[in-house]
């Protein structure tokens, strides 16, 4: 038995503090920064195909000291280039 559901799916684009909140969620030992594995969860709950090598993309491109991680500082390059790239919607 099918059950009828009155609302529709709606894609609203997500802005760069929301971005940046989700991605927040996924830095699962505290540490203030985000890691290639931690990044690569995050965009394939996202829903992004590819997510180790967007992972590994996003990561070269925002991590300006090349510690292999996305800091506080760091988060507002990766949230730009993340939505610039793949146009993020909800």
């Amino acid at each position: 038995m099918a059950i009828w559901n009155p609302i529709k799916s709606v894609n609203v684009p997500l802005t760069e503090e929301q971005l940046k909140g989700l991605l927040k969620r996924y830095d699962k030992n505290g540490d203030g920064r985000l890691s290639r594995k931690e990044l690569r969860e995050a965009f394939r709950s996202l829903g992004l195909n590819f997510s180790w090598w967007r992972a590994w993309r996003a990561l070269r491109h925002a991590d300006e000291n090349g510690d292999g991680y996305i800091s506080e500082e760091e988060m507002k390059e990766l949230v730009k280039y993340a939505t610039k790239k793949w146009g993020f919607t909800v």
